[in-house]
């Protein structure tokens, strides 16, 4: 990954893990626990892609692993987020831009009920059965609703950062990745490619009447 990358995700993993130890956790909400971090991850893989999400995934879930107060096995969560963070790099948009709020609430809902379910079937595996007192139905009920109410307020601002990120010039191949920049919001339906477009006519314009301005001095002559 390149270092803008790095460091803009690290710093996202890290607040977002604070907030949900620090704040989250103590609400005592029934049921799950709102999964800030989940939703962090989910941000920045569907903007770096597959390999960049489960990368970040595996980051996101070992630093939750080994934060206080983490009762579970080292590993487990960062297995259960690599999983979630590659599989939504999947569905990433080619044009980098997200048309319609439907997908992205989509893709919230199944990482919140597949992150359950396959924490719950890791812990089954390990001899952790507390997701059977609790109730499996209770818990990736409400973690689908809080996952849900949380994501419109987290999902789209992380991946403008990640976007913004991207046009750092001490990222590798700026000048390459600009110009991917650039076509993704032409694509967007920004308005740059009209403006592009009108900017080349313009010139094309002049040329030719520059063109055959000399031409008829010459036969002047």
């Amino acid at each position: 990954m390149r270092v803008n990358r790095i460091l803009l995700s690290s710093s996202l993993i890290v607040v977002a893990l604070v907030i949900q130890v620090s704040v989250l956790a103590r609400l005592h909400l029934p049921g799950a626990v709102p999964d800030l971090l989940l939703l962090t991850v989910l941000g920045l893989a569907l903007v770096y892609g597959h390999v960049g999400g489960s990368l970040v995934g595996f980051g996101a879930g070992l630093l939750a692993d080994l934060a206080p107060p983490a009762d579970h096995a080292a590993g487990r969560y960062a297995l259960v987020l690599c999983v979630i963070g590659y599989l939504a790099g999947l569905v990433k948009p080619e044009s980098g831009q997200v048309r319609s709020v439907t997908g992205p609430m989509a893709v919230v809902v199944a990482a919140a009920v597949g992150s359950t379910l396959l924490y719950a079937g890791v812990g089954a595996l390990v001899g952790d059965t507390a997701a059977r007192h609790v109730g499996l139905g209770g818990l990736l009920f409400s973690a689908a609703l809080y996952d849900l109410l949380l994501a419109p307020f987290v999902v789209p601002g992380v991946m403008a950062l990640a976007r913004r990120a991207e046009n750092d010039p001490l990222a590798e191949n700026s000048s390459a990745k600009s110009a991917d920049v650039a076509s993704g919001w032409s694509s967007g339906g920004t308005g740059l490619r009209i403006g592009a477009q009108r900017g080349l006519r313009a010139k094309a314009a002049r040329a030719r009447v520059a063109r055959a301005g000399r031409i008829k001095g010459v036969k002047r002559l």
